[in-house]
Formats: structure tokens, sequence, C-alpha cells
């Protein structure tokens, strides 16, 4: 019997990176292609994508990509996609999505890509595949839900969301169209699951205007620097609205700052007079009370604007007991230590913070529980599988969802890699594919692996240690020069270094030189014999890295 296959590249079990491909029979579609923070554990990272070997095993097939929206966890590892592999099929998205694309692709110099504008509503066919997109409101513009079509199966996915009934664009999620569609009956219901463990609703985005104008009003004499989100144009537009009742210039800070409202303004998605906005460089020139500064960095990352303000290493700005810094984010779990980092900065220099526990200058994008409920009870499918969180999610998910009545042998826990066929008799789980996550560090796509980051992570921990031994042609050992790198500071530890010779002397010890002995044995004897003479004296365990020199 044909079945819909629905594969799973990334965005479960995980933050970020999300990914599903559909097929059936010869046809692909692909919905988002994200990216993702590095962890903790791979130092040196600058990003993680997915790994789409199962689409390039089968790159003939791919009819489509489609997004759902503009966060980077949906479409920043497509740009990598295109240009590692060469694919060219079209992509559809909303006109902000594709704007910010738009900016992606230049930055990596990708050219001739096929981008057509979809609006709510907009029908696409794409081999067996039929895909509309349905308005929904999220966290950026231009935010969509598919309900995808194919022979066998009718999949309604919910991409991010919320129900926002006081929507800053005025447009509400299109709940009328979803009922309407649940009519024609869902086989496939894939919902998000990021905040399924907060009870009730999420609060509406205008309701952070209320407060942000209630700083405004309380700051009258300080400068106000407000962190959030670049994608955020609501979030953002209401800040310009702002400075301007109270008649402040603007100035913003942030390279993806700079791009994304680039991009916004272009397609009339973020609305200005020309004349509010200052260039950064121009502030030390305007009062404190004349001026609002947007900045990205509300997730602490080390590089970033905020961040380098807090530190004292921004020269463009420097923070003072003048200053109130409005971080306008929740962190993303795993960010908190930076984020608090930050916010003890800025306080030990004297500014005035206020951020998301001390007052409501923060909305989530994303459904909270009951939202989750109105849109399955809405949607009535018969299969269920939960999408977008962590493992906790999506159990929890399943679970709220059994609680509704829904037969729990028509839902699945989605694993990266799993294939699942779906058709409107049953649901099951097929061979796993090939998926997870590939490292880009610098221009470098997936030439980080896992020896490389283990090298990274001692070379962090413990240093380097260097021993370069030289020996003479008659098989005597002439000399022995330690250097340390993020070990020990050699000048204060004299009798350590000697020991470290002495011990890589010993290890070279009984073996006659004078033949062509292979120097990897002697690299592993002095390697093997200092780890565990280091690891008695001084328990640390640097990378022990031999150097033979024959003179």
């Amino acid at each position: 019997m044909d079945t819909l296959k629905v594969i799973f590249l990334g965005g479960v079990g995980e933050i970020g990176k999300n990914i599903t491909a559909f097929e059936y029979r010869n046809d692909i579609i692909v919905v988002d292609c994200g990216s993702a923070f590095p962890s903790i554990d791979m130092p040196g990272v600058d990003l993680v994508v997915p790994d789409v070997s199962y689409l390039i095993d089968n790159i003939h097939k791919i009819r489509g990509f489609f997004l759902t929206h503009g966060h980077e966890d949906h479409i920043g590892g497509l740009p990598y996609l295109l240009k590692q592999f060469g694919i060219h099929a079209p992509i559809y998205a909303s006109n902000l999505t594709l704007a910010l694309l738009e900016h992606k692709f230049k930055e990596h110099k990708i050219e001739n890509v096929n981008v057509n504008i979809a609006q709510k509503n907009t029908v696409i066919k794409a081999g067996a595949f039929s895909v509309e997109f349905i308005k929904v409101s999220h966290s950026i513009s231009g935010s969509f839900a598919l309900y995808i079509q194919c022979p066998v199966a009718k999949v309604f996915h919910t991409g991010d969301f919320k129900i926002d009934y006081n929507p800053i664009d005025g447009e509400m999620i299109d709940l009328r169209r979803i009922a309407e569609l649940s009519k024609k009956g869902i086989t496939l219901l894939l919902s998000e699951s990021t905040n399924i463990e907060r009870p009730g609703y999420s609060m509406s985005e205008s309701t952070v205007g209320k407060s942000l104008y209630n700083f405004f009003v309380q700051n009258t004499k300080r400068r106000l620097i407000v962190a959030t989100f670049a994608s955020n144009i609501h979030r953002i537009q209401q800040i310009i609205d702002l400075a301007q009742k109270f008649e402040r210039k603007v100035a913003f800070s942030g390279h993806s700052m700079h791009n994304v409202l680039e991009a916004a303004s272009k397609i009339g998605e973020i609305k200005y007079d020309k004349n509010q906005i200052v260039d950064l460089e121009k502030t030390k020139k305007i009062d404190d009370d004349k001026l609002v500064i947007i900045t990205t960095g509300s997730q602490g990352e080390p590089m970033s604007a905020l961040t380098r303000m807090a530190s004292g290493e921004f020269n463009k700005v420097k923070i003072t007991d003048n200053d109130t810094v409005i971080i306008s984010a929740s962190p993303i779990p795993g960010n908190e230590k930076l984020v608090y980092n930050v916010i003890n900065n800025l306080y030990q220099k004297g500014a005035k913070v206020i951020y998301e526990a001390l007052a409501d200058v923060h909305v989530s994008g994303h459904a909270f529980r009951e939202e989750l409920k109105l849109i399955y009870l809405l949607v009535k499918p018969k299969f269920f599988i939960p999408v977008h969180g962590e493992i906790r999610h999506l159990k929890q998910h399943m679970e709220m969802i059994a609680d509704l009545g829904h037969n729990p042998k028509h839902m699945l826990m989605p694993q990266v890699g799993n294939k699942i066929e779906v058709c409107s008799k049953f649901m099951k789980r097929s061979d796993n594919v090939t998926a997870g996550n590939v490292l880009v560090d610098g221009a470098g796509i997936g030439d980080v692996g896992a020896e490389v980051l283990r090298d990274r992570r001692r070379l962090s921990e413990d240093g380097m240690l260097l021993v370069i031994m030289g020996i003479e042609q008659g098989g005597t050992v002439s000399s022995v020069d330690v250097i340390t790198r993020g070990f020990i500071y050699a000048r204060e530890s004299v009798d350590l270094i000697e020991e470290i010779k002495r011990v890589s002397i010993n290890s070279v010890n009984g073996i006659d030189l004078k033949v062509q002995v292979d120097r990897e044995i002697l690299k592993n004897n002095i390697r093997k014999n200092l780890r565990n003479f280091l690891n008695k004296k001084i328990k640390r365990s640097p990378m022990i890295l031999p150097i033979i020199i024959e003179n």
C-alpha cells in the first residue's frame, strides 16, 4: 500500500535545526531547514546545521522547500545546503522570510535561486503534493502553518505559532480556515511543543508595548537601551513608535539588526521616519533623554553588541549609571548563564536593568498549553506527532493529547532520523535514515568531527604540553625543550618542567636509538609516561604533543 513518508532530519528531541521531509513515491518536499546554537561541548563551533544526506541521496526527487517563517532555527541551514550541494529546487515562503534569505544568499555568494512569495491561503502544487499556507501569529511577521496533501494523506503542520487575539499587525491566526480544513479530515497533525510546560494562554504581543510605554514614562531623564531579537519586527516597531512619541532618536546596534531592518523596511514590514534614525557613531553627541538604542545580544552571545557593552569592550556605547537597559527577551534554554552574566555586568557598571523576571517586557511567540489544546481540538486529526521541542516537551505534549481522549496507539514520539509511514489507515515507524549534526566552523562545513571536538575540549580544560626532543646521530638524547600553553606558567614551575624533561628522557631509555626505531613508538612512550606522571603529580591531563628532531 502506498504511504506518505515523514522524515525527521532535525528539530525533534532538540531545540533548533528544524527540518522535515515529506516523501510520496518519487516526490519529496522539505519543510524548513534551520540551524542551531552549538552546545557547550562544541568549543569553537559557530553553527550547527542538519545532516541532509538523505536529501542528497534523493536530490532528483526534491520538488521544493516550504518555509514556515524566517527565524534562524527554520532557515539558517538552507544557505549551507544550497551552496554545498547545488540544489536548485524552488523555495516558497513569505515576503519577509525571502527578504531575510536574500541577505544570507548574498553573504554566501549564492545566485540564481528560485524563490517564490507565498501569502495566506496560497496553494502550491509540487509533484504529487499540494501545500497551502495558513496564516498564524508568531514573534516574526510572515509566519505560516502548512496544510499538506498527497493522494494518501492530509497533514497539518502548525509551524511555530500562538493564538494572539490582539496582534500588532491586526491579522489573527486563521482559525476559520483551520476549522474548514478539519471538516475534510486531517490524517496527521504535527504540532509544535515548545511551551507545553506553560499552563494557560500566552500573552499578546501588544501587552509588551504597554509595559515599554511605562518604562519610557519612568525614565524620561535616562538613556534607554533595549535588547531584543532582531527578527522580532513587531517589537522593534513598537519601540520605534514609542521613541517617536517621546521625541527620542533611535540608533540600531548589531549586524543582524541592521540586516533585518534593511530587509523589513524594503518590503514595508517596518515603518519609520528616516530623520528619526541616527548612526550609532553619532549618539555620543545626543543627550541621554533624547536617545533609544535598539540592540542585539538579548541571549548574551559572546560577541554580540550588548555583551560587549556590558563588558566595556564596545567603544561606540559606554554604559553609565544613567542608562536603563531593557532586555526584551527570555533566555533560550542553555543560554541562561550567558544572559545573567550580561545582566550582572550591566549592574556592575551602574545601569538599571529591566528583564523578564522583573516586568512584562517580553512575551513568548509560542503557544501555551491551552492554545495547543485548542489547535488539536480544532484540527481533530486521526494521528498525532509532537514536534519542535526537547524530549520532555514532546512527551508531555503526547500525554496531554492522550488526556483529551486521543488513542495512544495513534501517536508516535519522533527522533532525529526517524522515517514514519502514514496513510488513512495506519501510522508506523519505518527504517531510520542518516541524520544528525553538521558543524560549521568558519568557512568549514562538516570538517569538525568528534576527535577535533575532543581535542578542543582537552585544550580548553587542561591546555597543551609540547615536548621537543633532539636525538644525535649516535643515538643519544641531546636536548629536551618543554613548551606549554594553558597548562602551567613555565617561569613559576621550574621544578615541574625539569621533572617533565626527566620523565621524557626516561621514556626512551632502554631503546637503542642508533637503529631505525619507529618514531611513533618513541612518541607514544613519552606521551603515556607523561600522562601517568602528571595525573599522579597534579591531577591534570593536558594534550601532550611530543616532537622528535634528529640532529
